[in-house]
């Protein structure tokens, strides 16, 4: 555990000192490659395509889905390529000050560089700093390196799932007090 964390620092500051690697917020001109990694991504993981992500409406204008108070959704690129996403948006059904994790997914080649670790962070800054005060995420019980990085992060496994995202597939529950 003690040397895991040793090398997940190194890959972070790796990735910050890289001048080549960015996160920035979502611009429209990223709708079709975003939709394109994302759907890429739960291919490959075999994930469901009714009752996940891969069935949101969203998909295709991730920038406008993205534009109300409250949410902001955050591309990483290398060299000007997108390799990934994350946003916070407020969660559907639930107590205002409740926000969402949602869409995180990294291309093949850019997991196990510390991506996440920083994503995660720059998502979670921004619901902090929009009041929030509790992040709510739900994936599947086959995807254990993304459910490894959410407990590093600090969030903690409940037992049902909070507000209406419509992702009926996604049975495993996790939430953060912010």
């Amino acid at each position: 555990m003690y040397f895991q964390r040793i090398i997940n620092d190194f890959l972070i500051y790796h990735a910050l000192i890289s001048p080549q690697v960015e996160i920035r917020p979502i611009m429209n001109t990223d709708n079709q490659s975003v939709a394109k990694i994302i759907r890429q991504v739960l291919e490959d993981l075999n994930v469901p395509k009714v009752g996940t992500a891969y069935a949101d409406k969203s998909l295709d204008a991730m920038f406008e889905s993205f534009q109300n108070e409250g949410a902001q959704y955050f591309v990483v690129s290398k060299n000007n390529r997108l390799l990934g996403g994350a946003g916070i948006a407020p969660l559907n059904g639930a107590d205002n000050d409740i926000c969402e994790l949602q869409k995180m997914y990294f291309l093949k080649e850019a997991r196990g560089h510390g991506y996440g670790e920083l994503m995660m962070q720059r998502c979670l800054d921004f619901a902090k700093a929009q009041g929030y005060t509790k992040c709510y995420i739900e994936t599947m019980p086959y995807m254990a390196a993304a459910q490894k990085l959410y407990i590093r992060s600090g969030f903690q496994k409940i037992d049902q799932p909070l507000g209406d995202t419509g992702h009926y597939s996604c049975t495993v529950w996790f939430l953060k007090t912010l």
